[in-house]
């Protein structure tokens, strides 16, 4: 009888610390959930502040390409015409990125918001790629015809090689702004802030969840 009462004692405990586990795990995906949710909930404010920004600094750039168009230098509007048509495409990719914030809902399966957030640091990368192919137009906007009249070499060939570093730096971001990258120093350089080190950090602790699930 003895024996009986201590196996039964013994399913009973069991049972408990079973149900005990299960608890926890539970409750720890529920924790990192939220911390997963606070860490995307905290990109918003900074991305909306850049969005506002960047609509008053391309409403102003038009207005002053209308004004001098007919008056300013070739270099200056094409100049200009490049950075702000470079800004309204970044303008658009922050109010894709805004939309899926606010989509992003950790409560909902897992899979669906690491696509999101994936979906995310794919346009983030995308949109700094991007706005990197503005650093020749910052070079060019102030010259004019005249300039290239001057006989002095030097005078000519500083803006020109300017623009050129300039624009190797453009294309070699361009081209090299990559996830693989990202344990490089000069993309943690590039990419450290509340714009990208939040994102990486939900994503961590969804993938935590995910091998919870696979544990379990």
């Amino acid at each position: 009888m003895e024996d009986v009462e201590i196996l039964n004692l013994w399913k009973s405990y069991n049972k408990r610390l079973q149900e005990s586990l299960v608890l926890s795990r539970k409750n720890t995906e529920e924790i990192t959930k939220l911390k997963a949710q606070s860490f995307l909930t905290s990109m918003r404010p900074r991305k909306q502040f850049t969005l506002w920004v960047g609509i008053i600094w391309v409403g102003l750039i038009d207005l002053l390409i209308v004004k001098l168009f007919f008056i300013a230098s070739p270099f200056f509007i094409i100049s200009m015409g490049i950075q702000v048509l470079l800004t309204k495409v970044a303008i658009v990719v922050y109010l894709y990125q805004l939309m899926l914030l606010r989509q992003t809902d950790v409560s909902e399966p897992i899979l669906a918001t690491q696509e999101r957030i994936a979906r995310l640091r794919s346009s983030t990368l995308w949109v700094t790629r991007l706005l990197f192919l503005q650093l020749p137009a910052w070079t060019t906007f102030f010259l004019s015809a005249k300039m290239f009249m001057i006989s002095n070499v030097w005078l000519i060939l500083l803006p020109v090689v300017i623009t050129a570093i300039f624009t190797y730096a453009a294309i070699w971001l361009f081209l090299n702004i990559k996830y693989e990258n990202r344990h490089k120093k000069w993309f943690r350089l590039i990419f450290s802030g509340k714009e990208w080190d939040p994102m990486m950090r939900s994503m961590e602790l969804l993938d935590q969840i995910s091998e919870y699930k696979k544990e379990a």
